[in-house]
């Protein structure tokens, strides 16, 4: 029967999760209509997530998120993993994260090369969560709990999906495009019919959530993350920041709770020490990526798009947070009529490669290599360990929306070695604007940029700013007593008086390293092709 209420939207995002709410956040700072749905009546009370990198940092900070709602780590954080007999047992030893060859580990220091102006930050998921709700809201999206997804339908001009209220009825919501946020099982994606491919099932494994005061004395040594080495008990104990803990098992039995509260205190040692039994869950860990990302008007990204099991690098959120960000911005152009449709094409093009190049990383170190086997991975990626800051920072984009980003480049290198090469990530350089000190990533979020040390650009970005449906701003870079240019020069590759077009989500889609001819002519061109430029 069809249902008799509908409503409409731009944007429908199924999925309230991590990358679902980032989404969300940024389409309604970019003032696009949107609607979230989300299945659960509340926001799962469990840790999951908790170390997110400086560049899903620079994503928040950029969506108006300040130091006090998303702090960042304190200066010299260092994640520390300890194997011991239990945790207030005997302590082992530190047990290194990625083994690597000396000029790899070298070239792991991203905080310290200054690739970034902003520290990770370290916070559970279920408290990060409800302040990008709370924000979401604050910037006019439509969050629906209890919202679950049933099926959709999709027509040359938009999509019907039909949504189940708990407890109550169904309708209709038509929307212009579908964003899936909804989860590794991702009934989006089932509805789809879209498969996966990756190493497959990695474990199955069973947490348990609790708390526990009497173990401060321990946590304040420093490390926060425990290998469990006993000889009947293996496990891995990980305490978050605000006093909870949680022990993983392998889901290789039938557990009671009273199994779980034994093994708890067997891993946390001491007959006399205190705890407060939380909740327990079971995770399925695996390594799967969709063999596609876009099918029509539906987008999948996060776990949706790529479930990876959680490593050092915090692969699978902060990869989720990159896809919502790459997403939204160009969703907001298409909407507004500012680019063609064309431009969505490019979010595949975009992060499938990143996806892959993430999942055979993962396999690549040391904590999964034994695990590796022989399954479809991208044939482009290197299965040898890069550093880590070309898995962060260096990642190149190539598809239609950038201009000079072939196929014979790497597909990840740290970000001096790219040198402001288009389809990379624009490089933080320290400068000087308006008396002050800021990081040239501060410039970027809502509008295209250019940047130049030269002022011949400032009439061809005024001229097209009138000429074109696109918002583009020009930032001249110069010296100051603070900083001179020779740093951004060299960090963007440029001469004095060439220029770098960079995208709202911080990537150069252009560069000139000299000044052309024709100055307007050559951006004209330029920004028409890379941003898709509705006629």
């Amino acid at each position: 029967m069809e249902s008799l209420i509908k409503e409409e939207t731009s944007v429908l995002i199924v999925g309230g999760g991590l990358s679902g709410l980032t989404t969300a956040v940024a389409l309604g700072t970019f003032g696009v209509p949107t609607i979230l749905l989300e299945r659960r009546p509340e926001h799962m009370k469990h840790p999951r997530a908790d170390g997110f990198n400086p560049t899903t940092v620079e994503i928040f900070r950029s969506l108006g998120f300040s130091k006090t709602s998303i702090p960042e780590k304190h200066f010299g954080f260092k994640l520390q993993r300890v194997r011991v007999h239990s945790l207030t047992g005997e302590w082992y030893e530190e047990l290194a994260w990625n083994p690597q060859k000396q000029d790899e580990t070298e070239a792991s220091k991203p905080l310290e090369e200054g690739f970034s102006p902003y520290r990770g930050a370290s916070m559970p998921q279920d408290l990060l969560e409800p302040i990008l709700v709370q924000k979401a809201i604050d910037v006019g999206v439509d969050i629906r709990l209890s919202h679950e997804f049933v099926n959709l339908n999709q027509y040359e001009d938009n999509i019907t999906c039909n949504v189940k209220v708990r407890n109550g009825p169904s309708y209709d919501i038509i929307a212009k495009y579908l964003v899936a946020a909804d989860g590794h099982r991702s009934p989006v994606r089932e509805a789809l019919g879209v498969a996966r491919s990756g190493h497959g099932h990695v474990s199955s494994v069973k947490s348990v959530l609790f708390r526990s005061p009497d173990l401060a004395p321990y946590l304040s040594r420093g490390p926060t993350q425990f290998t469990i080495d006993q000889s009947d008990l293996k496990a891995f104990m990980i305490a978050y920041q605000d006093g909870r803990l949680v022990l993983h098992l392998p889901n290789d039995r039938e557990f009671t709770d009273s199994m779980l509260e034994s093994l708890t205190r067997q891993a946390v040692g001491g007959s006399n020490v205190g705890i407060e039994f939380i909740e327990s869950r079971q995770w399925d860990l695996a390594a799967l990526i969709a063999d596609r990302f876009t099918v029509g008007r539906v987008f999948l990204i996060g776990d949706a798009a790529h479930s990876l099991p959680p490593n050092r690098g915090g692969y699978g959120a902060n990869t989720g947070v990159g896809d919502a960000y790459n997403l939204a911005w160009k969703l907001s152009q298409v909407v507004k009529c500012s680019s063609t449709p064309e431009l969505l094409s490019t979010y595949e093009d975009e992060r499938l490669p990143v996806a892959w190049l993430r999942h055979d990383q993962i396999f690549a170190r040391s904590d999964f290599k034994t695990l590796q086997k022989d399954t479809k991975s991208s044939d482009s990626i290197s299965v040898e360990a890069l550093p880590d800051a070309a898995v962060e920072f260096g990642q190149i984009y190539r598809s239609r929306g950038f201009i000079g980003a072939n196929v014979s480049l790497p597909s990840a290198q740290t970000p001096d070695t790219w040198a402001g090469q288009p389809g990379t990530r624009a490089p933080h350089v320290r400068i000087q604007h308006n008396d002050q000190s800021i990081s040239t990533l501060q410039f970027f979020g809502k509008n295209w940029v250019l940047l130049s040390v030269s002022g011949s650009w400032q009439s061809a970005v005024t001229e097209l700013a009138g000429r074109l449906p696109i918002d583009i701003l020009f930032h001249q870079v110069q010296n100051g007593p603070l900083y001179n240019c020779s740093q951004f020069l060299e960090s963007y590759g440029l001469s004095e008086d060439g220029c770098s077009l960079v995208r709202p989500d911080g990537y150069v889609a252009w560069r000139t390293i000299n000044l052309p001819g024709n100055p307007l002519e050559s951006l004209d061109g330029a920004l028409r092709t890379v941003a898709f430029v509705a006629e």
